[in-house]
């Protein structure tokens, strides 16, 4: 049943997919500017742009050039990037696994900070405590995930200069990494001293993604705790003795959070999406900042690349999350 379930999504995720690259198309239509002229340059005769407009099918039908775009998508070619003069999947897959490995990074720390803060909330319910973890939870929600970038940045990069605020890596080590997960490749392969320095230039980045997941996270659980706290084994635990900080860490969190890890795991589809600004912020080369140049420099074969490739990925992380509902809830399955 699972695998009809699967399925199931699989083919619902077809539809919302061709819908993306068809608002791409049009996208790439509407807005103006040529693109053969802009890829062909100044110095191309109108016969030279001719040409390469018959080349890749601007000559025919809408129908026609859309049919010819999908078929190419569908092979892996999204075409070359007018600024780079590279494949635009080649310079996405470059990108890709630094974006990937700063959203990770950043729901591990919004994990960390979030749960933290929902437990020792709920451990000194009515305290100092308490209104100190309230606090913070407000503060990052009101805050937006780019401007605690600029403040991490002015703080602890500028005031007080501790950790790098752009980059990846520091240049001076050479590190060239195969996979493009340079935070794990230098773990496993012994590299530590280019390990501690990617590590220090993700940090500022991925808390500022993180805090105001936190908050949202902090919020919610510490709500489901507060229900659990509720319950009749919590009631039977402090007739038995126990401790409020057992009851809380080992008894009452395990059953809150399950709504939080739902909740998580939807706003890691907006986190990866949050990587953009962010990444323009730090200069961060990730698949983020790339599409910012792209749009800058007008890259349309670059920008229908990214925004296709950001596509997928927030398709396949709902079929994740799906799948992880009909696990947790069998009903799911057989609806």
């Amino acid at each position: 049943m699972s695998g009809v379930f699967l399925a199931r999504r699989l083919l619902l995720a077809i539809p919302t997919l061709l819908g993306v690259v068809l608002i791409v198309f049009v996208l790439m239509r509407v807005v103006p500017g040529d693109p053969i002229a802009m890829m062909t340059g100044l110095n191309a005769t109108p016969a030279d742009i001719e040409r390469l407009r018959a080349l890749h099918g601007f000559d025919q039908s809408i129908f026609t050039q859309f049919v010819f775009y999908l078929e190419n998508i569908l092979q892996g070619d999204f075409g070359t990037s007018i600024t780079r003069r590279q494949p635009v999947a080649d310079l996405v897959l470059s990108r890709l696994p630094a974006t990937l490995e700063l959203s990770v990074a950043a729901m591990i720390f919004a994990i960390i900070i979030g749960v933290f803060l929902a437990t020792a909330a709920t451990l000194w319910r009515g305290r100092v405590a308490e209104r100190m973890a309230d606090g913070f939870s407000a503060l990052g929600l009101a805050i937006p995930d780019f401007l605690w970038g600029l403040i991490f940045i002015l703080v602890l990069g500028v005031m007080l200069p501790i950790l790098p605020i752009s980059g990846r890596i520091d240049p001076r080590l050479g590190f060239e990494g195969k996979s493009g997960l340079y935070l794990v490749e230098s773990f496993f392969t012994g590299q530590f001293a280019a390990f501690l320095s990617v590590a220090e230039h993700m940090i500022l980045p991925a808390a500022a993604l993180a805090l105001p997941l936190a908050a949202i996270i902090a919020r919610v659980l510490k709500s489901s705790l507060g229900d659990a706290m509720r319950q009749d084994y919590v009631l039977l635990a402090r007739v038995k003795g126990f401790s409020r900080a057992r009851i809380v860490t080992r008894d009452a969190l395990r059953n809150a959070l399950v709504p939080t890890v739902t909740l998580t795991a939807v706003q890691f589809t907006f986190l990866v999406g949050g990587t953009v600004l962010v990444e323009r912020i730090f200069g961060y080369p990730g698949l983020g900042n790339m599409a910012i140049e792209a749009v800058v420099n007008r890259d349309l074969p670059l920008i229908q690349g990214i925004v296709i490739t950001f596509a997928v990925i927030f398709i396949a992380l709902n079929i994740a999350i799906d799948m992880t509902y009909a696990l947790l809830d069998p009903r799911l399955r057989h609806g």
